[in-house]
């Protein structure tokens, strides 16, 4: 992380950090609000998804869903965390200045895209649940 950011004030320059004397002052608020937002928000939920999904009993289940399903999420959380601005349409106005484009299809795509996800994940499974059944 701190590499990151060394790299960010680095590219960007600290001016464009902000608006301010104390620029690095910017950089500590959005570094421990990323730390804090992380820890307390995110961790405890997806830890408690994954803690539901490997808490399911094995002998009730011929193929282990745990990773079909950290796949996906794990695609979706990621494309989201990139594309956050776009699919929950903040800066619309200078998106638009800059492109030309408005961020109305940004939503609708991530949401497809997360369908596609767990759909082709959901067909691997029941494809290797298929073959171990087989076999079997």
């Amino acid at each position: 992380s701190f590499a990151l950011v060394g790299y960010v004030v680095t590219l960007a320059g600290p001016l464009t950090l902000w608006n301010s004397d104390v620029w690095w002052k910017s950089v500590l608020v959005w570094f421990f609000g990323s730390v804090l937002l992380h820890d307390a928000v995110l961790f405890p939920l997806y830890s408690l998804a994954d803690r539901l999904v490997t808490s399911i009993p094995r002998r009730h289940l011929a193929v282990s869903p745990v990773n079909f399903v950290r796949v996906p999420a794990l695609g979706t959380a990621l494309t989201f965390l990139m594309f956050f601005p776009g699919i929950l349409s903040q800066g619309a106005e200078s998106y638009r200045a800059a492109t030309g484009l408005t961020q109305e299809p940004f939503l609708g795509r991530w949401l497809a895209l997360t369908a596609v996800l767990f759909t082709v994940s959901a067909a691997a499974y029941f494809i290797r649940w298929t073959l171990v059944r087989s076999r079997a």
